[in-house]
């Protein structure tokens, strides 16, 4: 059984409540879940929510909730509570912020788990060299077989022959990709991950993903030419106002 799984936290450092956030009248959580309805039908989705605002909102729109505990400081942990209950056998994990999910990305990351990984994600190219330079954008590169080397907020690889390097038609070439918050586990590795302690890289860059890297475990990493915007700040929410 395959499952989509999506974590939902009312609380947001840089953009508070920013699930319930309305545009054009709709919560931002409502515009993600009807984004998945409409894209992928036939698998199973379910909101992993930690406060019944965001659990009112969604099952009074006629979708499925679980309530998980609100002490979680890792979506993966939220994620793997849910489906305790939910029993899949491979899961996608959707942001309960990216409502501009794509069949394409979610039936990518199935095909990869069907294929037996245990960890997937999705990159994309980047199109601008600011994109690349800016720390919000998390950076992956890549080895031959398309598994990640590293995740980063810094811009990696180094440029060190920098000639050049702000010509916008040579950052679609260049060998680092924007990562996408999509990821496809098997439910045993997802509970394998989420027995793991923290490490120092996952610290101090605050990305979880690096978890698995220290610890040794490979994540196949998608390339996608599909866009995506995931709202993290109030400019971003204007940003896909703009667009609907």
């Amino acid at each position: 059984m395959i499952a989509i799984i999506a974590p939902a936290r009312l609380a947001s450092t840089r953009f508070p409540e920013k699930l319930l956030h309305e545009i054009k009248g709709k919560p931002l959580i409502l515009w993600v879940a009807e984004r998945l309805a409409n894209q992928v039908p036939e698998i199973p989705r379910y909101f992993a929510v930690d406060h019944p605002r965001l659990k009112d909102t969604l099952e009074q729109a006629g979708f499925l909730t679980i309530m998980t505990r609100s002490d979680h400081t890792c979506g993966t942990d939220r994620l793997a509570e849910a489906n305790e209950s939910i029993g899949a056998d491979l899961i996608i994990n959707v942001q309960g912020d990216e409502p501009l999910v794509t069949r394409g990305q979610i039936k990518a990351l199935e095909t990869r788990l069907q294929n037996g990984s245990e960890m997937a994600t999705l990159a994309t190219p980047f199109e601008k060299w600011a994109d690349f330079l800016d720390p919000n954008q998390v950076k992956v590169v890549v080895d031959s077989r398309g598994r990640a080397l590293y995740f980063s907020r810094s811009a990696i690889p180094y440029v060190r022959d920098r000639e050049g390097e702000a010509s916008e038609s040579t950052i679609s070439n260049f060998p680092a990709y924007r990562h996408l918050g999509l990821y496809g586990y098997s439910s045993g590795f997802l509970n394998l991950f989420c027995s793991l302690p923290k490490t120092t890289l996952e610290e101090t860059e605050k990305l979880e993903q690096l978890r698995a890297l220290e610890n040794g475990y490979s994540i196949d990493v998608d390339i996608t030419e599909d866009p995506s915007i995931g709202v993290d700040t109030i400019e971003d929410a204007d940003a896909f106002q703009r667009l609907v």
